[in-house]
């Protein structure tokens, strides 16, 4: 039977953080979740912690302080390697992704063959609910940017819901990643579909969070719309 774990990487999530898990926890498939949390002070960590005494399939890795949603997954995603998991599952600890699409994601790589699925906004429009016009239109942007600039065949270039096979983290040097924002997103798909693994893309509906508060800033904006030209030139000089 296949191994199956959803990285959930926090700060400051005691609001979203029990609701996440049980709905996890209730579906009609068994995964594992690894909640990776960055120091919160609000006491999301002791949240969890109380949380495994009652489930057995929920596991905590505490880092020191906040350095980026990117280190977050690698260090998760090197945790679940060593646990030897077979379906790695990203999702965010807000809501902002249905936990009931993980069902999709793992269908798409446990029987459509995908080696990374990719929950999508864009893929059969614009999927996306209670965020203000102008964040859509930036996100759908800066989408298309991205697959304008890399050459990806992927309509949600940015999009943080996925599901990877092992053999992809496998694959991917996972120390050589450079990005710790949401450029993070963009240059995983880059290189997976750069070493030849499939990937399918699976719509869904994006709804913004409605408890705690956005992570974005400026700094990962910046990040990402230069990052991408560089990892294009690292491509282009055969360095990826």
């Amino acid at each position: 039977m296949l191994k199956r774990l959803v990285i959930i990487p926090t700060y400051n999530e005691i609001e979203n953080i029990s609701d996440i898990i049980s709905a996890i926890i209730s579906l009609p498939l068994k995964f594992d979740i690894l909640v990776v949390d960055d120091n919160s002070p609000d006491g999301t960590a002791k949240k969890v912690r109380e949380l495994q005494a009652n489930f057995k399939q929920i596991f905590l890795e505490v880092r020191n302080a906040k350095n980026g949603l990117g280190k977050a997954y690698i260090h998760g995603f090197k945790w679940a390697l060593e646990q030897a998991y077979d379906l790695i599952f990203q999702i965010d600890a807000d809501f902002s992704h249905n936990p009931k699409d993980l069902i999709l994601l793992n269908k798409a790589c446990e029987q459509d063959n995908a080696d990374l699925a990719i929950g999508s906004r864009y893929l059969t429009g614009v999927n996306v609910v209670n965020w203000p016009m102008k964040r859509v239109l930036m996100s759908w942007l800066a989408s298309k940017y991205v697959k304008i600039m890399t050459g990806l065949p992927i309509e949600d270039t940015t999009a943080g819901f996925a599901c990877f096979k092992s053999k992809v983290l496998k694959e991917i040097n996972l120390d050589k990643i450079k990005f710790i924002g949401y450029a993070f997103q963009i240059e995983m798909k880059y290189k997976a579909y750069h070493k030849g693994f499939s990937v399918q893309e699976i719509p869904i509906i994006f709804t913004d969070r409605t408890k705690g508060t956005s992570k974005m800033s400026s700094k990962i904006i910046t990040e990402a719309v230069f990052g991408i030209i560089r990892m294009r030139l690292t491509k282009l000089f055969g360095r990826l």
